[in-house]
């Protein structure tokens, strides 16, 4: 069997299947696990040194985040990415994004204010260690208050709705290099203009956010498939 994924340490503080769905995810981000392959759960326990339990639950979290599509009797697949779903989620996204952060910018109250500065505090520390999964989770807390703080439940239930495609879309984006300090800095002036109470403004600077986030997308997407392409040359 040809050994891809290196056997996990045992010495986490997390649970092991924290750590089995990280390493998982990782290697799909990573292109190790491609998109389209089928994900056995013996071979991949075999591949980590764990049991099949952790990689089961592993499937099932990495699955509602948008990573992994389960096909009944016929198995588990990485998901596919094309460029047809980026443009599809981010036309939807772009418009709540920039809807919410109008909204936010006249409701919004000092205590979600402080909140999210102290997330951008909490994301440059752990930019600096290198913590995607801190950083992905932290990032996604910012955005949840933004759209909490527009006052519009049908607004949060339908970003609610495409959580799954965003969780992927974010932590993909949010790994290409040197996207993470461009992130932090877009963030950074949106909080300004929330705390200006400039709704243009903060409007126009999550067209901006988003805009740049797709982009940097569609470029991991292009180099994924000629790396893919030059591989099979």
């Amino acid at each position: 069997m040809e050994r891809r994924l290196l056997p996990i340490r045992l010495d986490s503080y997390q649970p092991l299947r924290e750590v089995v769905c990280e390493t998982l995810r990782e290697a799909i981000i990573s292109g190790v696990l491609s998109p389209g392959e089928r994900l056995m759960e013996i071979q991949l326990a075999e591949e980590l040194g764990v049991s099949r339990t952790p990689v089961r639950e592993a499937i099932r979290k990495l699955e509602l985040e948008g990573f992994v599509i389960m096909i009944p009797r016929r198995g588990t697949y990485v998901a596919d990415l094309s460029i047809k779903d980026i443009n599809e989620v981010f036309e939807v996204r772009t418009a709540l994004d920039v809807l919410a952060a109008g909204l936010a910018a006249e409701r919004i109250t000092d205590d979600e204010l402080e909140k999210m500065e102290r997330l951008l505090v909490y994301i440059a520390e752990h930019i600096e260690t290198g913590d995607m999964d801190k950083i992905v989770e932290a990032d996604s807390q910012f955005h949840d208050i933004l759209y909490q703080a527009s006052r519009n439940d049908r607004l949060v239930q339908i970003i609610n709705n495409l959580r799954e495609q965003l969780t992927r879309f974010r932590t993909i984006s949010m790994a290409y290099p040197g996207r993470l300090k461009n992130t932090l800095e877009e963030h950074s002036r949106l909080v300004e203009a929330l705390a200006a109470r400039d709704n243009t403004l903060a409007e126009r600077l999550a067209c901006e956010h988003m805009e740049n986030s797709e982009q940097t997308l569609l470029l991991d997407f292009g180099v994924r498939h000629k790396a893919s392409e030059d591989e099979h040359k």
